[in-house]
């Protein structure tokens, strides 16, 4: 890696960092005091320091000014503001050399926050609770961002060192004893990773190297990264490093780019092909990686067999799922207020719901067509971390939908032929919520608590003030340990009866549906009207999956298909409200 510390054989240190408008640089060891380093071309600095190793701190300094951590630390053991220390990643023992990953279409994916999964909120926590997933059907744990964040708690979003695991959660080696772990057990592991902007703490960038980014875009953090402007191949080559440097030095299987939409990028090879073409040509050889995008552009070009991506996070799926759960429809929900069942059909069948027509919330035309691609290029889920954690009080649906509706969606979702996520605790219904939280400090964190309350004001619920102020404060140690899933839900009802059902219908879909994904053509048909959904997928080697859904209140007459019976909710020939079948057609 051009970045950051390198352990040599031969002993010692190289340093390298990149600030093209410094005209001196030094690397400051604790101790160790200062080391020149020389300039070298296009911007670049590099001092060899002989007395350094691994676990050796330093900063670096640019024109005499404030000492700063290095951008591509691997370990930043004092938080964001300390210094950064020396890792050399080829000392860990691995036990993964049989590993070659998994192929896509056997994903059933899991979304966790390391800091909240467990009680104490460690890598080596979470370790230890790998194997249950496993047993349920889980096949991948998708890691919410790692990248270290300031202070002891944070979704991830906020990530200012982006090569330096959350410092709260362990070591590096620690989380590549988790990955190892997973691997044990047959998990693929995703980070998800933030390259459209970095938090508002801790990030020196803007202060020694301006050149990362591009004031000619704005963005709502700001200046974007410079990823088309001018000395645009350094900062492209840094976020390229960042992605090969979790699968490569943590042998993850895949990375999820959050909100590239928000990335700016008008250069002929956007960042997110390139990015794809690297983990392509590099780990992608020997075994299997996957990319996975979160888009509200609904951007159907990106994704495989043509695109970059392997797949895409559907929130139109689940925009429709929440209006017809809860009847919700303030701010984007607007766009899924009619037909909710329909537009959740569609979704099923097609994927995206835009597919190029006027969304009324945005009063413009969003998305492309999408029915072609195979079923298994869309991500799709009932919860996730951002739909729950964005309400007020961060609730999730078991606390506003009703038990019968949700079994019925679950069986939707987990019989699709899409790749089904789950929210971590959603497998067993956990009551505890997911609260937006963080741990800032002074005038930042008192912009985040009154901008938090701020967000709510339009919605009724929140109109008036005494009602804001019982939204929990993000930067409280309180609205983070609510947020910690309590596991001993999973013994006692009605948590045991939602994890059995849950892992009823993933074994019936590793049985029946996962075997006939591969090579799946493209989308299915959406035949259903008014509030039954009712689709067909064409599968591989010229087989049929067909799911029969009643999602209202009144029962249905509807034919039994022939084919072989995979799933039903009622022994009855009819739908009754809230009910599901699944039948598999032979080829």
């Amino acid at each position: 890696m051009d970045f950051g510390a390198q352990v040599l054989a031969a002993g010692g240190v190289r340093f390298r960092v990149w600030a093209p408008g410094a005209r001196q640089a030094e690397v400051l060891l604790e101790p160790g005091g200062a080391h020149a380093m020389q300039a070298l071309a296009d911007g670049w600095h590099e001092a060899v320091v002989g007395q350094a190793g691994v676990g050796t701190r330093y900063r670096y300094r640019f024109d005499g000014g404030t000492p700063v951590p290095d951008a591509a630390s691997r370990c930043n053991p004092d938080d964001v503001h300390g210094a950064s220390a020396v890792v050399d990643p080829g000392t860990y023992a691995w036990r993964d050399a049989a590993w070659r990953g998994r192929p896509w279409h056997e994903a059933v994916v899991y979304e966790l926050h390391v800091g909240a999964f467990t009680p104490a909120g460690t890598f080596a926590a979470a370790a230890e609770r790998l194997a249950e997933l496993a047993a349920l059907g889980i096949t991948a744990i998708e890691l919410m961002p790692l990248a270290d964040t300031p202070g002891g708690r944070n979704w991830g979003y906020d990530g200012v060192l982006l090569f330096a695991p959350e410092s709260s959660y362990g070591t590096p080696d620690e989380l590549r004893a988790l990955v190892d772990r997973a691997h044990a057990l047959g998990l693929m592991v995703l980070v998800d990773v933030v390259y459209n902007h970095f938090g508002p703490d801790g990030n020196y960038l803007h202060g020694y190297c301006p050149q990362f980014f591009n004031a000619a875009h704005q963005t709502p953090w700001g200046a974007a990264i410079n990823y088309d402007g001018e000395h645009n191949a350094a900062v492209r080559a840094f976020f390229v490093a960042n992605a090969l440097y979790w699968v490569e030095e943590f042998h993850c299987d895949g990375l999820r780019l959050d909100a590239v939409h928000q990335i700016r990028d008008d250069s002929t090879l956007p960042i997110v092909e390139e990015i794809a073409q690297a983990l392509a040509r590099g780990p992608g050889r020997q075994r299997q990686v996957h990319l996975v995008l979160e888009n509200e552009r609904n951007q159907a070009q990106r994704l495989r067999p043509a695109g970059a991506a392997t797949a895409q996070w559907n929130d139109d799926l689940h925009n429709a799922a929440h209006v017809l759960l809860t009847g919700e429809t303030d701010g984007y929900y607007a766009d899924y207020a009619q037909a909710p069942a329909a537009l959740f059909g569609r979704a099923l069948a097609e994927g995206y719901v835009y597919q190029g027509q006027v969304s009324p919330h945005l009063g413009v035309p969003r998305g492309e067509s999408s029915g072609a691609l195979p079923p298994t290029a869309f991500i799709s889920f009932l919860q996730n971390h951002d739909q729950v954690g964005n309400r007020a009080l961060g609730e999730r649906l078991d606390r506003l939908a009703d038990a019968r509706k949700l079994e019925a969606l679950y069986a939707c979702l987990l019989l699709a032929p899409h790749i089904p996520m789950l929210f971590m605790g959603e497998e067993f219904a956990a009551s505890t919520p997911f609260l937006f939280f963080c741990d800032f400090q002074g005038e930042l964190a008192e912009a985040v608590r009154q901008g938090r309350r701020a967000e709510f004001q339009r919605f009724a619920a929140f109109a008036d003030e005494a009602a804001r102020a019982r939204i929990p404060d993000p930067n409280a140690a309180a609205t983070f340990a609510a947020s910690k899933l309590r596991w001993a839900e999973r013994e006692t009802s009605p948590h045991r009866e939602r994890l059995a059902l849950v892992g009823r219908l993933l074994a019936l879909r590793h049985a029946h549906l996962v075997p006939r994904l591969a090579g799946a053509p493209h989308g299915g048909r959406s035949l259903g009207t008014g509030g039954f959904v009712h689709v067909v997928w064409p599968l591989a080697g010229g087989a049929r999956w067909e799911l029969q859904a009643n999602l209202q209140d009144q029962s249905l007459a509807v034919p039994v298909p022939a084919g072989q019976p995979i799933y039903s909710t009622h022994a009855e020939a009819d739908l009754p409200p809230w009910s599901v079948r699944v039948t598999l057609h032979p080829a």
